[in-house]
């Protein structure tokens, strides 16, 4: 495959991801990775394996259940995908951040992040996604810091 090509596929299977993920199809979100990996930049918690990555939709769905996302700008370089997006969600479940347990509010929140999108070499395949947003964003947004 040329580089332009794969370059192309590679947009195409982080587009896909992110749908996906905000469709909550996980089956369909594990088979765009060679091997399930999120690495948090925002707390440092790694998520490495499907076991991992499926707690973390299930841990990450609970205080938010219609958690989304929106793609601002997608952008290739290498073997590296960049996407600035907005995430969004409304706050129904416990949120457990910074040793605290928040009950549901009911409020909404949207925040402004990034992600990079490692991929295999010569692959349209994820080896890990690495969100980047500060630690506390999601609790500044909903007002509960």
């Amino acid at each position: 495959m040329d580089t332009a090509t794969l370059q192309a596929a590679r947009i195409q299977t982080v587009r896909d991801h992110m749908a996906l993920e905000c469709t909550q199809a996980w089956d369909a979100v594990i088979d765009t990775f060679q091997h399930p990996r999120y690495e948090m930049h925002g707390s440092g918690v790694v998520f490495d394996g499907e076991e991992e990555v499926r707690g973390y939709f299930r841990s990450s769905r609970t205080p938010f259940p219609d958690l989304a996302n929106e793609i601002i700008a997608i952008a290739a370089d290498g073997a590296t995908v960049l996407v600035e997006f907005w995430l969004s969600g409304t706050h129904l479940g416990p949120l457990h951040a910074n040793g605290k347990v928040f009950d549901a509010t009911g409020r909404t929140f949207r925040i402004r992040m990034a992600a990079t999108f490692e991929f295999a070499p010569g692959s349209d395949k994820i080896v890990c996604e690495r969100p980047y947003s500060a630690a506390d964003a999601k609790l500044r947004a909903l007002g509960l810091t």
